[in-house]
């Protein structure tokens, strides 16, 4: 599956986040610089990992005036659990049929342990206040993934 085309607009969506409110794209146009980053299932280690770094990086994404929302298939109750679990300070969204990651070509064959299945391929959209995709992140480390996302809204002057 391919990427949207950086330029273009961002493919539109609409899902629910972990208070079950219906979060979309539109909502933060021409207001906030937006961080979409799909992750394939909240609590497993890297998951964790990636998401503790963005909450420890709120307040250089909010001078940067950039939004995160972290996208996954799990169901709304479980991305509660994650919040509560790991206090994190950004919003989480459910894609359980996997449609919009599907949109951002971030749903694909994957490999773990000599089996293959599809799943979630974690990867990250850097869209303007536009709503115009500005970059796609698809080496994402868990590790750094905060201080990249940070490097590169700076990079692209967002």
């Amino acid at each position: 599956m391919a990427f949207p085309k950086v330029g273009n607009l961002a493919p539109a969506f609409s899902l629910l986040d972990q208070d079950g409110n219906s979060v979309t794209l539109k909502q933060f146009r021409d207001k906030k610089n937006v961080v979409l980053y799909f992750y394939p299932k909240a609590m497993t280690p890297g998951c964790t990992v990636q998401a503790c770094g963005i909450r420890d990086s709120k307040k250089a994404l909010e001078k940067a005036d950039t939004v995160v929302l972290g996208v996954s298939p799990d169901p709304v109750a479980r991305l509660g659990k994650f919040i509560e679990k790991q206090d994190l300070n950004f919003t989480l969204l459910s894609d359980e049929d996997h449609a919009v990651a599907e949109k951002y070509g971030a749903w694909g064959l994957k490999k773990f342990m000599g089996r293959e299945f599809m799943g979630i391929l974690r990867t990250s959209f850097i869209i303007g206040k536009d709503g115009r995709l500005k970059h796609v992140m698809d080496k994402v480390k868990t590790k750094s993934h905060h201080d990249d996302v940070l490097a590169l809204i700076k990079e692209l002057g967002l």
